[in-house]
């Protein structure tokens, strides 16, 4: 969220940020409910000011015994009341509709974010490692998941619907071998290591900007005031909802996760195997530090860092995509996404993201520091994808892949497969 007092300045800034992310709002038209607001506010605050000068005048009449004087006033007191009460009812239901109208309003877009339309307008800037070419023809990795019976998907369908599925023996190993891969290079980075909800408030999801935009994405608990989680940024962040924390040094957060995700108008979009489904695993990062645009431009590139290392420790080619205007979501300030080689695509697919949203959760989830004035200021965050499985597993399988169906282990994972340097059919 965007203070009101700073979109009323830059009010073309903001237009531009809705109208590039593709968010159908007018700031003029909460600008001008804003200023209904603050004219209710000032009759308001006049109305209050003239009853506390006429009951100051009733008690003086009382002390002087004018008893007519006093009832007239009594009456005038109790036509303010009236007026107050029809003012501050009109009041709230604008300044409710305020509200309601900032939770739509975009965060600003960083200077370097690229301009365009969609994902095919976002600019590759780094590439790592070459596309695997191979002497045989490959297989995908749901081929290559059956004949190790590591992958079902079938089985998954049948007992859950679409986009399910189940990882079974060595399929389970490699799942849990790569987040705990994530969770102990994040760990010797100083991050904090945190195990977390996946059913949150309401409000939680409004806080970290995953609502109201994102709404039709989660899964709603009935009856409840709950929702599974997509991502542990929103419990990781929530951590420190309204309070006032220390970030002399940045605060380094981690945790995996099981995840939700609805995939409301993705149909037919990534349907072949593990590449989109409604359930998975995600080993998080999420940083808070001081409201400055240059540490949190460090943090941006210590995360994205260690998720390349990860990915190199994966022995893994990768590219580095600037996400542009129109395929930034609406709490992100600037985000980078990685995409690793996928064979079975003949593409580049997306595995990682890194996120700048400057104090835009903050500001919903109120999250402050002291300064060196010792003034509080609104915190930034920052978040990125360290590993997402079983999506990260068709990369591992089809680049790791050998003629004869077997899968060479990179030598990073190796020790948390039981010493295991292939997997044999």
């Amino acid at each position: 969220m965007l203070d009101i007092k700073w979109i009323r300045q830059h009010q073309d800034i903001v237009q531009t940020a809705a109208d590039q992310k593709g968010i159908a709002i007018s700031i003029a038209q909460l600008v001008d409910q804003d200023d209904q607001r603050l004219r209710l506010l000032q009759k308001i605050e006049q109305l209050r000011q003239e009853r506390n000068q006429k009951s100051e005048a009733i008690r003086a009449f009382i002390q002087n015994k004018s008893i007519e004087q006093a009832e007239q006033h009594k009456q005038l007191v109790k036509e303010i009341n009236q007026k107050l009460g029809s003012l501050e009812e009109e009041h709230r239901q604008v300044e409710q509709q305020c509200q309601q109208l900032l939770l739509y309003v975009p965060n600003i877009i960083s200077p370097d974010t690229p301009q365009g339309l969609s994902d095919k307008d976002n600019v590759e800037i780094k590439r790592q490692g070459m596309p695997t070419s191979f002497a045989f023809e490959p297989k995908d990795h749901v081929t290559l998941g059956e004949l190790h019976r590591m992958i079902d998907i079938p089985r998954g369908v049948k007992t859950a619907g679409s986009r399910n599925y189940y990882l079974t023996g060595k399929g389970v190993a490699l799942h849990r071998a790569v987040q705990q891969l994530a969770l102990d290079w994040l760990a010797d980075k100083g991050f904090t290591l945190l195990e977390v909800p996946l059913m949150v408030r309401t409000e939680a999801l409004y806080n970290t900007g995953y609502f109201p935009l994102g709404q039709e994405q989660a899964y709603k608990i009935e009856d409840e005031d709950k929702w599974l989680v997509g991502t542990s940024e929103v419990p990781l962040v929530s951590y420190y909802d309204n309070e006032i924390v220390d970030v002399t040094e940045p605060i380094k957060l981690a945790a995996v996760s099981t995840c939700f995700r609805n995939e409301v108008g993705s149909a037919g979009k990534d349907v072949h195997g593990l590449y989109r489904v409604h359930q998975f695993s995600k080993v998080e990062q999420v940083i808070i530090c001081e409201n400055s645009v240059d540490v949190s431009e460090q943090m941006f590139h210590h995360i994205t860092s260690n998720a390349e290392e990860i990915l190199e420790l994966l022995e893994l080619p990768y590219r580095i995509m600037a996400v542009c205007t129109g395929d930034l979501s609406q709490k992100n300030y600037k985000q980078w996404d990685i995409e690793t080689w996928m064979p079975s695509r003949q593409a580049y697919g997306e595995t990682h993201s890194s996120s700048i949203l400057l104090d835009f959760q903050a500001r919903r989830s109120n999250i402050k520091y002291r300064d060196a004035d010792g003034k509080t200021q609104l915190c930034h965050t920052l978040n990125n994808t360290a590993i997402a499985s079983p999506r990260i597993l068709i990369p591992l399988l089809e680049n790791h892949q050998e003629e004869d169906g077997a899968i060479r282990l990179p030598k990073a994972l190796q020790k948390y497969m039981n010493g295991l340097e292939r997997l044999e059919i």
